[in-house]
């Protein structure tokens, strides 16, 4: 039917392909296309379908927004636990600091600069919960302090008492301070500052390792 239509000489010369296609549209099967005829028998089975149609995509639409509003009530909950984690870690690690200040203070005040000793105690809390051996930890803590020393020259200074915490043994400080007594810590040499400083941070790393692990 379509190519007598397209080959017919009675269509006027101007009808474009856009009327054409239109006109295709039109002649197709009854049943492919709407039912104009709502008094037609195969009408109602139409509506019906596709009333089944609408009534399936509210249900869809209805049980998304049901799962969505579930799905970002977890997040949150989640995102809230997340939250408060992070505040007690926060919390809990400054109180360690706080604690950790206090006990350096006691021990080393009388002959090390106050400023000194926060800045061990603050490299210590850091890097106590990394994972690197005991004489890495010791060499970072008085780097903190001083800064123009080199990695191996500390570790020279480091390694008996990163080698008595790995073994348990208790090194003894008492030589090491009894040495600085009764002087001003500005004439001390930077040897005698970075012995000192490194006993400083085995003593630092000792005491946090008293701190029982969070959970």
């Amino acid at each position: 039917m379509i190519k007598k239509i397209n080959n017919s000489n009675n269509l006027p010369s101007s009808a474009t392909q856009v009327e054409l296609e239109f006109l295709e549209f039109l002649l197709q099967p009854e049943d492919a296309a709407y039912p104009w005829n709502p008094a037609d028998d195969q009408a109602e089975a139409y509506f019906d379908e596709l009333e089944q149609q609408f009534t399936m995509q509210d249900v869809l639409e209805e049980e998304l927004h049901t799962r969505a509003e579930s799905f970002y009530g977890k997040l949150d909950s989640l995102w809230s636990q997340v939250a408060k984690c992070a505040d007690y870690k926060c919390n809990t690690n400054v109180g360690i600091f706080d604690s950790l200040c206090k006990s350096l203070h006691n021990v080393f005040a009388a002959g090390v600069p106050t400023g000194w000793l926060n800045a061990i105690a603050q490299k210590a809390t850091e890097v106590a919960s990394v994972q690197q051996s005991i004489n890495e930890q010791l060499v970072q803590c008085v780097q903190t302090v001083l800064p123009a020393w080199g990695t191996d020259d500390l570790a020279v200074f480091a390694r008996p008492y990163a080698y008595a915490m790995r073994s348990s043994e208790q090194q003894n400080l008492t030589s090491v301070m009894n040495k600085i007594k009764n002087r001003d810590w500005a004439t001390l040499s930077e040897i005698e500052q970075a012995k000192v400083s490194v006993a400083i941070a085995y003593y630092a790393l000792r005491q946090l390792e008293k701190v029982e692990p969070e959970a």
